[in-house]
């Protein structure tokens, strides 16, 4: 599909191109619509949060629209374009559930199966009665967002797996978890056999269609992938860690992104076993609140207010444990809902939101962990232009 990249009016935040991937732009002044709609949101947030770029893909009704905000290294003055590699962090997990996803579909895994048979390892441990589910949805009874520091290493991670013990029963509390995820996210490419990342890079990024999506950034690929910036405006990109690849390791474009949540909202051009394992990752499992946990993505009934989607992208939500009621039997995947997902590293943040029954999506991806709520809101007055609400906090 050819884009079209218009130059932008006057950016107070540095350059800027407006991308149209198609005529919408011609139809009922489609491009002032999105380009008000998109800057009106996003130039206040940059500027709020000092970011120094940022990328936004729109979508609307397989219809692709890009906006490039500011540069991709402060250093030498690169311009983000759409082609732009960022860190997306916990996005990553929509990838590994869907990896895993497939995983089950191939019946290499069940997700009802005990996290002990596919790693000999942790036989005689705690996992001997967790699921693959419950890793899946940080259900396994408190596992930890992150590792402690002294685990580095296979032994170390094992070792940390062998000696933990649950807070909870398994499936009664929620509490957001890298080990949690990273462990379902390891198990299933055992499952299949074959290393994680190369599962990724060279079989579900090309089944996908996804041409500049990385867990390693190959060395002539490094011109585009930007610098992150931390609190102190230091350039930073993410470091290694335990299980980083399948919890927060991807690296990926807007243009990217947005195939991919077009690829969430209708997958009809995919291969028919991987468009049946996108799917099933919007199944819902567990209730938390106003949100339902799905695999790598949260829901919300929709139509939906920027209140509870704030609550269910809360640090509530993320750093503490949160009752959850398990849906029996799981929800079936629906149309009528939000899905999104945030994601984050010590120089990166990022945003994704899309709702299939109005083929609607949009990505929000910046190299600057800046707060989640200031993503949603930004994110959600965009959402809501697009589906001609009022933007207003009411549910409707």
């Amino acid at each position: 599909m050819k884009t079209i990249c218009l130059p932008k009016l006057g950016s107070i935040v540095g350059a800027s191109l407006f991308c149209a991937a198609n005529t919408y732009a011609a139809e009922s002044g489609g491009q002032n619509f999105l380009e008000h709609a998109v800057n009106d949101a996003i130039r206040p947030t940059m500027q709020e949060n000092n970011v120094p770029g940022l990328a936004v893909a729109v979508t609307i009704e397989g219809k692709r629209y890009f906006f490039n905000y500011g540069v991709a290294s402060k250093e030498s003055g690169q311009k983000v374009t759409e082609d732009t590699i960022f860190e997306i962090g916990s996005i990553s997990k929509t990838f590994t559930a869907t990896l895993a996803s497939y995983a089950q579909l191939r019946g290499t895994l069940s997700f009802s199966e005990y996290a002990s048979k596919h790693l000999p390892a942790l036989a005689g441990s705690s996992f001997d009665k967790i699921s693959l589910l419950d890793l899946a949805t940080y259900t396994a009874g408190g596992l930890p967002l992150q590792f402690p520091d002294d685990v580095t290493d296979q032994k170390t991670t094992i070792g940390y797996y062998r000696d933990w013990r649950p807070i909870y029963p398994a499936g009664t509390h929620r509490l957001y978890s890298n080990p949690s995820i990273g462990l379902f996210g390891y198990l299933a490419a055992r499952s299949m056999g074959k290393p994680f990342n190369d599962l990724m890079e060279q079989t579900l990024f090309p089944a996908l269609r996804l041409a500049h999506s990385y867990i390693k950034v190959p060395q002539d690929q490094m011109g585009d992938y930007a610098y992150g910036y931390s609190k102190d405006s230091k350039p930073v990109r993410v470091t290694p860690g335990a299980f980083d690849s399948e919890a927060y390791g991807v690296k990926t474009t807007a243009a990217d992104m947005i195939w991919f949540v077009e690829a969430n909202i209708d997958g009809s051009k995919l291969d028919k076993t991987l468009r049946r394992a996108i799917t099933a990752t919007h199944t819902g499992y567990y209730k938390v609140g106003d949100m339902t946990q799905g695999l790598g993505w949260e829901m919300y009934a929709y139509p939906t207010d920027l209140d509870r989607l704030l609550a269910g992208n809360s640090p509530e939500m993320a750093l503490k444990p949160n009752k959850a009621t398990k849906l029996v039997p799981p929800v079936e995947p629906q149309d009528d809902v939000l899905i999104n997902k945030t994601g984050s590293t010590n120089g990166f943040g990022a945003y994704v939101a899309f709702v299939p029954a109005k083929r609607i999506g949009i990505v929000i991806l910046a190299n600057r962990n800046y707060p989640i709520s200031a993503r949603v809101k930004a994110g959600y007055q965009i959402l809501t232009a697009l589906d001609g609400q009022s933007g207003s906090s009411t549910a409707r």
